[in-house]
């Protein structure tokens, strides 16, 4: 059976964490900020983790198991 390839798109948007849990970035910060809060703007920059109904369709897409 061949190796499983890695999605490509998945790959550069998520990053797995040690405990074993998927990383994202938060949407909504890519253009027509000037109406948006300081405070919401800064807020938008932290990362947070994928939730844990979409947690295993992500793992396969990045082949973890």
């Amino acid at each position: 059976m061949p190796k499983m390839k890695t999605n490509s798109g998945a790959k550069k948007r998520f990053t797995p964490t040690g405990s074993g849990k998927i990383r994202r970035n938060r949407a909504f910060k890519n253009h027509i900020l000037t109406h948006k809060s300081r405070k919401r703007k800064r807020n938008l920059r932290q990362s947070a983790l994928v939730n844990v109904a979409d947690e295993q369709n992500i793992k396969r897409l990045l082949c973890l198991r």
